[in-house]
């Protein structure tokens, strides 16, 4: 039995996850935005919260069987939760007694986007004022007075004095805010524990499938470009993520610790501020995204998930899947489409 510490990757903030940024092209600058001397430094204040530390064992595994299957061939979920509190160490107990059954690991689903070779890294040079408005202007001129007003100060309280972000779309300076309030508040975006999953199943020898959805970017320079110039209807992205960060803050803390517990129930009654929606879908919504044919990834990156566990049941004794717990708990969630197929869930 292992003790395994949750650390941070870069990941969506949704159910899929972008495996090559600097090749996800106009997605990359709202993945990886430079880090300001502001939110480097906010990494080691004192938490003004108090988030559960020590080892916790993290909700049990959904177990999902198929009616009068005479193999008995089971499906193990684990839902996956972020942000998480950094100094959280998780104990995975019933994974690796899981692992020790199972044929095959099902990966969150990812996003692959293809450019050619040496693609990302030629298009570097492209990339740099990406996340800058259109014509230079400030959020000062892009955002009504009274949402002005209340970012100037959530930016003064984690993001600091920070000039550059002013000239930068209302999407790219939310994101912004966003992770270095979680940094300030001890909390590690994106990943959950899914980095450590894959370290167990592939140290028990256990194959992991990735149900990754490839995309090949026509003439992305030309993306790129048009991308700079694009207008973006983000101002309810930006919005949306003002009102998390004033009023879920502690909601964030509290479905933190129900995850590390592993208490289901109260996970289900804390419904957060949804943000990553609203900002997600500006980018997949937009002109650029929509004319090219992805507007569709992220319904594309769930049903690729669930098809993989299909297989993964039809074919496996035993298989352990991971995915957002979110996923999970919404009433139209993955388990009603695999209800609808005749699988039978029980809860942990």
């Amino acid at each position: 039995m292992s003790d395994v510490t949750v650390t941070g990757v870069m990941r969506l903030d949704s159910p899929a996850r972008c495996v090559r940024a600097t090749a996800c092209l106009w997605l990359a600058a709202l993945l990886a935005p430079a880090p300001t001397a502001a939110e480097a430094n906010s990494v080691d204040r004192p938490l003004e919260e108090v988030l559960v530390t020590g080892q916790h064992p993290g909700p049990g595994l959904w177990k999902v069987t198929r009616a009068g299957d005479p193999d008995g061939h089971v499906l193990w979920v684990l839902g996956n939760y972020s942000p998480l509190p950094k100094k959280l160490t998780w104990r995975p107990t019933e994974i690796e007694t899981t692992l020790r059954a199972s044929q095959q690991v099902i990966a969150p689903p990812s996003i692959s986007a293809s450019v050619g070779p040496l693609g990302g890294i030629t298009l570097l040079p492209s990339l740099i004022g990406a996340r800058n408005s259109p014509n230079g202007r400030r959020l000062a001129e892009i955002l009504p007075g009274d949402l002005y007003a209340r970012w100037l100060p959530l930016k003064q309280r984690y993001l600091g004095s920070d000039g550059g972000v002013e000239r930068w779309r209302p999407i790219f300076a939310a994101n912004a805010l966003y992770q270095a309030a979680l940094a300030q508040r001890g909390l590690v975006p994106y990943a959950g524990v899914w980095p450590q999953v894959e370290k167990l199943a592939r140290k028990a020898g256990v194959p992991v499938h990735d149900p990754q959805l490839e995309i090949e970017v026509q003439k992305p320079r030309a993306a790129i470009k048009d991308f700079k110039r694009m207008p973006l209807d983000d101002v309810e992205c930006f919005a949306r993520t003002l009102q998390r960060l004033e009023t879920d803050m502690d909601l964030m803390r509290d479905r933190a610790n129900a995850w590390a517990v592993g208490d289901v129930a109260r996970l289900r009654r804390l419904a957060p501020v949804e943000r990553a929606t609203a900002c997600i879908g500006v980018l997949l919504e937009s002109s650029l995204v929509q004319e090219r044919g992805y507007g569709d990834l992220i319904d594309r990156a769930r049903l690729a998930w669930l098809q993989a566990v299909e297989r993964a049941h039809e074919r496996n004794v035993s298989t352990l899947a991971v995915i957002s717990i979110d996923e999970l708990l919404e009433p139209d969630g993955h388990f009603a489409r695999l209800r609808e197929k005749g699988f039978v869930v029980e809860e942990p």
